[in-house]
């Protein structure tokens, strides 16, 4: 069911109503998890725009996150911008950058797409890394923070508005003409083409509008945090996105929200064992995708259509 632009700002405006409470009685720490799964539904869900609606398997969404918050840091650093102005220009860079990006990568698919998009991911952490009189490499970039405090409940609310404010423009464009452009792109590329549709056109869109969700997500997640490193570009970072999507339900909207909160608490009930988590999301995915290729919103679309042709039953009986 499609919710229109009231109905959808109600939900939202509920949903904000509901959870901001939720670091009175949480604590610290908890409070900590919540923002951080909140900066992970952004990254999730503006993947699934990419791969999920537009079948565009990139591999650098971890990259403009970053772009984001190093560009911002580096302004702030250098050149005393203002947080906000600097976060803004982060997320415009990474727009750009994500906009000539899908125009190199127009006539890939598939594993030449990943391994192209993968290979300027690697570039830009190596870049990172090397230019340790600019960004300080390996031994972290400080980031002032935006609060002026670590502490994160006031950060909780800041993320939970922006991570709101992003999914109502995610369900704008996914529910829109341009959703549909997207989804035919995904299913046939060639006979979208034939139908009219301008695919140049709407996957350099898609490329630059994810780009800017990340690079946005970035650039506050980087003035929360209080410091940066090429550790943050490294392929586990993709690869934990790529499992939130799957497991949540690539290609439904939920899905990449649900798997997002689920794989980032999951792993710090696993935080324990180091990188062997990771093993332990494959093996997770494997399996979900073996029972329900759906992902959770599969499983529970699934349990409600059950659940309503049980009650439509007892109701004729």
């Amino acid at each position: 069911m499609r919710l229109g632009k009231v109905q959808l700002l109600l939900l939202l405006l509920g949903v904000y109503l509901l959870l901001s409470p939720l670091p009175l009685w949480a604590g610290e720490y908890y409070t900590h998890i919540f923002v951080v799964s909140l900066y992970y539904v952004i990254l999730a869900a503006s993947w699934n725009l990419l791969a999920g609606y537009t079948g565009q398997f990139s591999l650098a969404h971890h990259a403009f996150a970053a772009m984001g918050g190093y560009t911002s840091a580096l302004l702030a650093r250098y050149f005393q911008v203002p947080l906000l102005a600097g976060i803004a220009t982060g997320g415009i860079l990474a727009m750009a950058v994500g906009y000539f990006l899908g125009t190199l990568c127009l006539r890939m698919r598939a594993i030449y797409l990943a391994l192209a998009t993968w290979a300027f991911a690697e570039t830009f952490r190596i870049l990172i890394a090397m230019e340790y009189q600019i960004t300080r490499g390996d031994l972290g970039l400080s980031t002032p923070l935006l609060f002026g405090t670590p502490h994160a409940t006031p950060y909780f609310y800041l993320f939970l508005f922006l991570t709101l404010f992003s999914l109502y423009l995610m369900y704008q464009i996914v529910t829109s003409r341009i959703g549909y452009y997207m989804r035919a792109i995904r299913d046939d590329e060639e006979a979208a083409v034939v139908m009219g549709v301008d695919t140049v056109k709407w996957k350099r869109f898609v490329f630059a509008v994810s780009s800017l969700f990340a690079g946005i997500a970035g650039g506050f997640y980087a003035h929360y945090i209080g410091l940066l490193s090429p550790v943050s570009i490294r392929f586990n970072e993709m690869a934990l996105i790529i499992i939130m999507v799957i497991i949540g339900g690539l290609r439904s909207f939920l899905g990449p929200i649900i798997g997002a909160v689920f794989i980032e608490i999951l792993s710090e009930l696993l935080r324990q064992y180091g990188e062997i988590r990771m093993v332990l999301f494959a093996l997770l995915v494997i399996l979900i995708m073996r029972v329900y290729r759906e992902g959770i919103m599969g499983m529970l679309t699934q349990l409600y259509s059950r659940i309503r042709l049980k009650t439509g039953q007892s109701k004729a009986l």
